[in-house]
């Protein structure tokens, strides 16, 4: 190799090794991302109109619209069953955690008030205690769009919530098992 050779090689070093580095920062996941930029992140609208006319055509056969059918449309995660039971299902299928994201399913437990569960999605993230949640059948049998939620849970860890019943009116207290972030 001529010297000549060897020191071209020996400069772009260094531009390799500055673009691996900006390639590895770009490379977290979803639920380590900032609040400020999730903020900023929609739900895909074609999955919501798609989830919306859905409803109407439930509603004008005089069908019951659920949360579970509803949160699967939105989100894309691809879970059956109750709500109560996507949590243990999503494990080792999808990224689970406590940290809202947009398009995300918030996955509430099971409480003798709504012994199956309930899922939402995540449609905001106004700030590290407040989100907003796209869902179904909170109110029965109709779809409430940028509801809000708040974290009133000891530890700031999402594991305790209430949810906006009417505007400015906050709800029980509802224990939540976590976040199921779609793939």
């Amino acid at each position: 190799m001529s010297v000549k050779h060897a020191a071209g090689t020996f400069f772009r070093i260094p531009f390799l090794l500055a673009a691996l580095l900006l390639v590895s920062a770009c490379a977290r996941t979803v639920p380590e991302m900032e609040l400020q930029t999730l903020s900023s992140v929609e739900l895909d609208p074609s999955r919501q109109q798609m989830a919306l006319r859905e409803v109407r055509t439930l509603q004008a056969k005089g069908q019951r619209v659920w949360c579970v059918p509803f949160a699967r449309n939105v989100s894309g995660v691809e879970i059956r069953g109750n709500a109560e039971t996507w949590w243990g299902k999503a494990k080792g299928i999808y990224d689970r955690g406590t940290e809202p994201v947009v398009g995300a399913v918030m996955a509430f437990s099971a409480t003798g008030s709504m012994p199956m569960g309930h899922v939402a999605v995540v449609s905001e993230v106004v700030s590290d205690r407040e989100i907003r949640v796209d869902h179904a059948n909170w109110e029965r049998n109709k779809v409430s769009l940028k509801m809000a939620v708040v974290d009133v849970s000891k530890q700031g860890d999402w594991s305790a919530v209430r949810v906006e019943s009417r505007p400015e009116t906050f709800g029980s207290v509802y224990p939540i098992n976590g976040f199921i972030y779609p793939q």
